[in-house]
């Protein structure tokens, strides 16, 4: 049996995983212009950091929003489409080593389906992602780069920059800390510095998508959620889902390679 490739193809950066008998091999992330160089760039890459030969390789398993561009097979290796649901929810379920939980892609936007091994079923999604994350920065400080911006946040305050509810009230509402978040950027003081704003944007950002995979749980009687997409590898991210886990009795699990999750669920794919 010879190596499966996943790809999970993106509109300028492809992430690609070697699976053989259902273990990851290494994995890599490629950014290109288009979705075609990438995908191509990506597989090149991979063949070559890994000393292997087109030969060794026994499909190819693409998955993604730029899967539709690169048509017909790979490299002359045999190429299939996967959903790109579906491929999150299996990789979401692989990581994590459990057998049935709500699984949430954090990409530009975020989706959030219900995953076992086997059926995916898409739950609902939101506007609210990465590309939030990088259009406030823009607009707020005027910086585009993902990993300046993480830089940045992590010195930090949200004391200057968002309302809790120890700041409105001075009796403590049950099930609530008094540092809950009552309200994002509702306290924006003047001499809020650019790490702060930073740390906001993170906040507000991670909040929404917490919010909704904790009622995207409840509503297919869930406990357990499994993190997925590039924004996993945001310290913050861990911090601020430990607030979640804590406040709505909910298992939020951030894996290791979640950043991989689409790319490792459509290798493992097989009808």
């Amino acid at each position: 049996m010879g190596i499966v490739i996943g790809l999970d193809v993106g509109g300028s950066t492809t992430k690609i995983v070697g699976v053989l008998e259902q273990k990851v091999l290494s994995q890599a992330i490629v950014r290109a212009t288009d979705p075609v160089a990438s995908a191509f760039g990506a597989l090149g890459k991979y063949l070559d950091a890994n000393r292997l030969q087109i030969s060794d390789i026994e499909r190819l398993m693409i998955t993604g929003v730029g899967a539709s561009f690169p048509s017909g097979d790979l490299l002359g290796i045999r190429t299939f489409h996967v959903q790109e649901f579906l491929a999150t929810g299996l990789g979401g379920l692989y990581l994590s080593g459990l057998d049935h939980a709500v699984v949430v892609s954090m990409g530009t936007g975020t989706a959030f389906v219900d995953a076992k091994p086997e059926v995916v079923r898409h739950i609902i999604g939101s506007g609210v992602g990465g590309g939030t994350l990088l259009g406030l920065a823009n607009s707020m400080l005027n910086i585009r780069d993902f990993d300046l911006l993480t830089e940045l946040a992590s010195g930090g305050s949200l004391q200057r920059v968002d309302l809790s509810i120890g700041d409105i009230s001075r009796i403590e509402i049950p099930g609530l800390s008094m540092d809950t978040t009552a309200s994002n950027f509702g306290k924006m003081a003047d001499d809020a510095s650019k790490e702060d704003i930073a740390l906001g944007i993170f906040n507000l950002v991670f909040q929404s998508i917490g919010t909704m995979a904790v009622l995207a749980a409840r509503s297919v009687n869930l406990r357990d959620v499994v993190f997925t997409g590039r924004m996993t590898s945001v310290p913050q991210c861990h911090d601020l889902f430990d607030v979640f886990s804590q406040l709505y009795t909910v298992r939020f699990h951030v894996p290791e390679h979640a950043e991989y999750a689409t790319a490792i669920g459509a290798a493992l794919f097989t009808e």
